[in-house]
């Protein structure tokens, strides 16, 4: 793909995700499913593996108070707990909760649901179509970002804070 065709997919793709995000968070909110938005990722994330506060920060692109904040807002709703996996007591890892599992379930089957009546109208070779660019979204999209690299930079490994001083 040309540079000009990769930047009118993005505008394209940068006009079309928020009109999607907005429908589904409005269905959400209606049927009452929807506290915060932006704590559904991280029970997403987590559903897959358990990680650190500063894995769900990087992953998120958000600074660690931020996450912090997020965090403790799903530890009180009881839908991810804070364990200390090992005698290190300084290392803790975030995981979700049955309770967690199941508020992303019912989040999932609700979005689901509303964006297959919003796509039923579409005709058969629409809907292909459709598919076939999700399916290439998706491989583009799999792996986590790598935005140094993507830029045409090597990333620059992290300094400890004693190499800072």
């Amino acid at each position: 793909m040309t540079k000009g065709k990769a930047r009118e997919a993005a505008r394209t793709l940068l006009e079309v995700m928020p009109l999607v995000m907005r429908t589904v968070a409005a269905e959400l909110r209606a049927a009452g499913e929807l506290p915060a938005p932006a704590h559904f990722p991280l029970l997403h994330m987590l559903s897959e593996q358990p990680r650190t506060l500063s894995e769900l920060a990087a992953f998120r692109g958000v600074s660690l108070p931020s996450m912090s904040s997020s965090v403790t807002t799903l530890v009180a709703r009881g839908w991810i707990r804070r364990v200390t996996p090992g005698a290190d007591r300084r290392v803790v890892m975030l995981e979700v909760t049955a309770g967690g599992r199941a508020a992303l379930d019912r989040v999932a089957r609700c979005a689901e649901q509303h964006i297959a009546a919003v796509l039923s109208p579409l005709d058969e070779a629409a809907r292909r179509r459709l598919q076939s660019g999700l399916d290439v979204m998706r491989e583009a999209f799999a792996a986590p970002p790598q935005l140094a690299a993507v830029r045409g930079r090597p990333a620059r490994p992290r300094r400890s804070t004693a190499e800072k001083r």
